[in-house]
């Protein structure tokens, strides 16, 4: 049972998420560098905070795991089981929910059996079904993506945004 894809998965959620040496664009590591005044700082214009960003992805982290490998019985309009935070969390405490919700995504992608898993269709959370493989690609992509909002809220509420 051949893993190779399955494992290079792994690394790039990882890197997506926690950074490795060689990236400094990933989740954590933006959110290393926002301090506590940067939370729900919003920019003339702007509607979402970094709270708002980061609890977004951590939601879509649990969402998604559970639509695509557990009973689907979370979704966006009723998140049902899904551990909640909110705006009076402390920030090492949401940091550590959206870490929870990477493990969980991470240890469902991990048990898969082989590189054939990644071809099969799973229910994404908009109820249609996609390809394993596209479904994880989706949410390495969104943790890049919203790291890098993060890291330019920040930069802009710190003007060094240059």
């Amino acid at each position: 049972m051949a893993r190779d894809a399955i494992d290079a998965i792994l690394y790039m959620m990882d890197a997506a998420f926690e950074g490795d040496p060689y990236q400094s664009g990933s989740m954590l590591n933006n959110l290393a560098s926002v301090r506590h005044d940067d939370w729900f700082w919003l920019p003339d214009g702007a509607k979402r905070t970094i709270y708002d960003i980061v609890e977004h992805v951590g939601a879509n982290k649990y969402i998604y795991e559970n639509n695509a490998f557990g009973d689907a019985s979370m979704k966006w309009d009723n998140p049902g089981p899904m551990p909640r935070i909110d705006r009076n969390t402390p920030p090492n405490e949401i940091i550590d929910w959206m870490r929870e919700g990477h493990r969980r995504l991470r240890a469902s992608v991990d048990a898969l059996a082989d590189d054939a898993e990644l071809m099969r269709p799973r229910q994404a959370p908009w109820g249609m079904n996609s390809a394993t493989r596209w479904l994880i690609n989706g949410m390495i992509q969104h943790d890049l993506y919203h790291a890098g909002e993060i890291n330019h809220l920040r930069a802009l509420h710190h003007r060094n945004d240059g």
